[in-house]
C-alpha cells in the first residue's frame, strides 16, 4: 500500500555503515549517560512511554571502537541508528556501559553484515561484567538486511523488482530508457538492525561494567552497537490457572505445542479459569485461535512464544502463503472475539520476507472488549493488525521491534480503543497507524507511546477516520519516505470527520527527504492526496525537535492539486526548536492559524509558501492566519494572510542540537 521508494543515490555506497566516523573516547569508568530516544529526559518529561529500563546510547560509552554518524541519509547504519548515532566494533574491540541503576537483564540493539548471498549470518558477542562473569550472546542479520524496491528482497544481488517504475537513481524508468541505466548493487540496502535479550542470573549494581566486545575470531567483519537497555525483571509471577504445560505443552521448545494451547484454552473457557503459560520458550507455528479466554504468561523475559514460518500448502482464501506463530480472534465476517485478555509472554516469529497478503502478524484478527498488556513481539510480519469493525481493546505497555512492516494497525472501523505505554522500535512501515479502510475507525486514543526509527513511513499515521486523539507520545528517527507524525487521505480511506486532536507529542530528529518530490517532509505531515482534509484537526502542544527540514507540512500531489484543499486545522501552544529550512511549509490550497507557535534556530525563512503553484496575483493559495503569541520572529507580518515565499529548496541548515526551553 505504499508508493515506490525513491531515495538517495549517495547513500547506496554506505552498504557497510561506513558514514563519516570519528574515534570514540575510551576512558573506562565513564559516567552513564542516560537517555530517552536519544535525548536528554528532562526535554520529553511527561511523553511516551513511562519504561522500567534505563537506555544508554554507544556512542555516549567508553569504546575502543569508532563512532558512526551522525547521519540522516537513508541507506546508511548511522540514519537507522537511534540518535543517528552508533559505535562500529572491529573484531577485537569492545564498547563498555557504566550501570546507571540495578539490573538483571540486557537489550542490545545492533547489526552485523548480511551474508554475502543474501539470508543473514550469526556471530556472537561477548558480554562480560566488571571484568568476569562471561556471557555470550548470538547475534544475527537473518531478520535484517532488506534491499530492492517495495516489498523488497533478500538477495542483494536481485535485478530490480520493478523496472518499469520510475527510480530516482537515473531519474529515469529502467526499461523504457536507452541505453538501459546500470543499477549498482546491492540496491538500496536497508533494515539494519536487529535486538537480543539477555538474562544476567543474578541483578548487578549501578556502577557495575557491562562490556560488550566483538571476539577476535567471531565471524563477522564488524559489529555495530547502537544501545543497550538495562532493566531489573526479577522472578517470573505465578497465575492461578490452567496450565499449558499440564495440558502437553513443551516449556523446552522442542516439541510443538499449538495443540496444547487449544486444549488448555478449551478447559479454561469451560471451567472459567486463566490460561497460564509457565518460564519456558513454547514452540507454536500457526495461528492461536483466542475467543473469550485469558492467557498470562510469566512476564515477557520468562515466557516465550515461539514459532518458525510455515509455507502453506495451497494459498489462504485470505491470500495468505504463509502461517506463523500469532495469537488471533475470530474474523470480524464471523462476528469477532469478546472478552481475550493476554499479558505477559513474548511472541517470536520467524518472518525474514514482506509478503502483504500473509496472515503472520503476532496478534490478529478482531478483538473487541478485550485487553493486550506486557507483550514482547518481534521478528512477526506486524506486532499487532486488526481488521474490524471492533470495538474497545486496550493495547497498553508492551514492547514491538524488528518488525518486517507496522507495529500497531487498527484496519477498518475500529472505534474507542487505546493504544497507550507501548515502546516500538525498527518497524518497517507506520509504528502505528489508523487506517480507515472501508469504514471508519473512531474514538480511538494513541498515547503516551515511544517509537524509535521506523525504517519507512511514519511513527504514528491517521488515515481518514472521525474523532481520533494523538496525544503525548514520542516519536523520534523516521528514516525514509514519511515523518513523525502523519495525517494523510490516502490508501482509499474513508473522509476526516468531526474532530482529530493532535495534541501535547514530541517528535524529534523527524521530516524524512522525499525524492520522488525532491524535498523536505515536516516533522508532522498533512497530505491531501485523495480527497480535502476538512475535519477539524487540533494540534496543540506539540514540541517539534531538531526537525530535518520543516516542523509543519501541508501538501498535496501535483496531479490533484487543484482538486483538494486541507482546511480547518489549528496550530496552538507549540514549540518548535530547530529547523533544517522552515517551520511551515504550505504546497496545497487551503488555511490554518498559529496561536503561541514559538520557533528558534530557523535554517530557512519561517513559512515557506508555495500555494497550489498557481501564483495568482491576489496571493498564494494558501492562508495562514496568526492569532497571536507566536513568537521567534518565524511569522512576520509581511508573510500574511498568503505572501508567496515559495522555495521549496533551501540550503539545509542543520540546527544545533534542542536544549530546554
Amino acid at each position: 500500500m505504499r508508493r515506490i521508494p525513491l531515495l538517495a543515490v549517495s547513500a547506496l555506497l554506505a552498504v557497510a555503515g561506513l558514514a563519516p566516523a570519528t574515534p570514540a573516547a575510551s576512558a573506562a569508568g565513564r559516567a552513564p549517560v542516560v537517555t530517552r530516544a536519544g535525548l536528554d529526559p528532562a526535554l520529553v518529561a511527561g511523553r511516551g512511554a513511562a519504561v522500567d529500563f534505563a537506555e544508554q546510547e554507544a556512542e555516549n560509552a567508553a569504546t575502543n571502537g569508532t563512532v558512526i554518524g551522525p547521519d540522516r541519509n537513508a541507506y546508511t547504519l548511522p540514519s537507522e541508528a537511534s540518535g543517528r548515532r552508533a559505535v562500529r566494533l572491529a573484531p577485537g574491540q569492545h564498547v563498555e556501559f557504566t550501570l546507571p541503576a540495578a539490573a538483571d537483564a540486557l537489550t542490545v540493539r545492533y547489526s552485523i553484515p548480511d551474508a554475502p548471498g543474501g539470508g543473514g549470518l550469526t556471530a556472537p558477542l561477548e558480554v562480560t561484567v566488571n571484568g568476569g562473569d562471561r556471557r555470550t550472546m548470538t547475534l544475527t542479520s537473518q531478520y535484517s538486511w532488506l534491499y530492492n524496491q517495495y516489498p523488497f528482497s533478500n538477495d542483494p544481488d536481485a535485478d530490480l523488482l520493478h523496472p518499469g517504475w520510475w527510480i530516482t537513481e537515473c531519474a529515469c524508468v529502467p526499461n523504457a530508457t536507452t541505453p538501459p541505466p546500470v543499477v549498482a548493487k546491492p540496491f538500496r540496502p536497508h533494515h539494519f538492525y536487529d535486538e537480543q535479550r539477555l538474562l544476567l542470573g543474578r541483578a548487578y549494581r549501578a556502577g557495575d561494567r557491562v562490556r560488550l566486545t566483538a571476539p577476535a575470531r567471531g565471524g563477522a567483519a564488524w559489529t555495530v552497537i547502537d544501545l543497550m537497555d538495562s532493566q531489573l525483571v526479577g522472578p517470573p509471577r505465578l497465575v492461578p490457572g490452567a496450565n499449558v504445560v499440564a495440558f502437553g505443552a513443551d516449556p523446552t521448545g522442542r516439541r510443538e505445542s499449538a495443540e496444547a494451547f487449544d486444549r488448555a484454552i478449551a478447559f479454561a473457557k469451560r471451567a472459567r479459569l486463566k490460561v497460564y503459560v509457565p518460564p519456558g520458550t513454547y514452540q507454536v507455528n500457526r495461528h492461536i485461535i483466542v475467543d473469550d479466554v485469558t492467557i498470562a504468561g510469566a512476564g515477557s523475559w520468562h515466557t516465550v512464544i515461539k514459532g518458525r514460518q510455515v509455507a502453506l500448502p495451497a494459498p489462504a482464501p485470505d491470500g495468505s502463503v504463509h502461517t506463523g506463530v500469532g495469537f488471533y480472534g475470530r474474523d470480524a465476517a464471523d462476528g469477532g472475539s469478546r472478552n481475550v485478555h493476554l499479558s505477559g509472554f513474548a511472541i517470536e516469529g520467524d518472518v525474514r520476507e514482506r509478503v502483504d497478503t500473509d496472515q503472520v502478524n503476532g496478534v490478529g484478527g478482531a478483538l473487541s472488549d478485550s485487553t493486550i498488556e506486557g507483550l514482547h513481539i518481534r521478528h512477526t510480519k506486524v506486532g499487532m493488525w486488526f481488521d474490524g469493525p471492533m470495538t474497545n481493546l486496550r493495547i497498553t505497555g508492551n514492547t514491538i521491534v524488528d518488525q518486517i512492516a507496522d507495529a500497531i494497525n487498527f484496519h477498518t472501523g475500529v472505534t474507542n480503543s487505546v493504544i497507550a505505554g507501548n515502546v516500538i522500535r525498527n518497524t518497517g512501515d507506520d509504528a502505528i497507524a489508523l487506517w480507515s479502510d472501508k469504514s471508519a475507525d473512531a474514538g480511538n486514543r494513541v498515547e503516551r507511546n515511544t517509537v524509535q526509527s521506523p525504517v519507512l513511513a511514519n511513527g504514528i499515521a491517521v488515515y481518514g477516520g472521525r474523532d481520533n486523539t494523538v496525544s503525548g507520545n514520542l516519536v523520534a528517527d523516521p528514516v525514509r519516505e514519511g515523518s513523525a507524525l502523519h495525517v494523510g487521505s490516502r490508501f482509499g480511506a474513508e473522509p476526516f470527520e468531526g474532530r482529530l486532536t493532535i495534541s501535547g507529542n514530541t517528535t524529534v530528529r523527524a521530516g524524512t527527504y522525499e525524492l520522488n518530490w525532491n524535498i523536505g517532509l515536516g516533522a508532522i505531515w498533512l497530505y491531501a492526496l485523495e480527497r480535502d482534509i476538512a475535519a477539524d484537526v487540533r494540534a496543540t502542544g506539540n514540541h517539534f525537535l531538531d526537525n530535518t527540514y520543516n516542523a509543519i507540512m501541508l501538501v498535496s500531489e501535483w496531479s490533484v492539486k487543484d482538486l483538494y484543499a486541507i482546511t480547518n486545522v489549528h496550530f496552538k501552544d507549540t514549540r518548535v526548536d530547530g529547523t533544517g529550512t522552515s517551520v511551515v511549509s504550505a504546497r496545497v490550497k487551503g488555511s490554518a492559524t498559529f496561536e503561541n507557535v514559538d520557533a528558534r534556530n530557523v535554517g530557512a525563512v519561517g513559512v515557506n509558501n508555495c500555494g497550489a503553484f498557481g501564483f495568482p496575483p491576489t496571493g498564494s493559495e494558501f492562508t495562514l492566519t496568526d492569532l497571536g503569541g507566536n513568537d521567534g520572529g518565524w511569522l512576520a507580518p509581511w508573510m500574511l494572510p498568503n505572501t508567496v515565499t515559495c522555495d521549496d529548496r533551501p540550503p539545509v541548515v542543520p540546527p544545533p542540537p534542542p536544549s530546554r526551553w
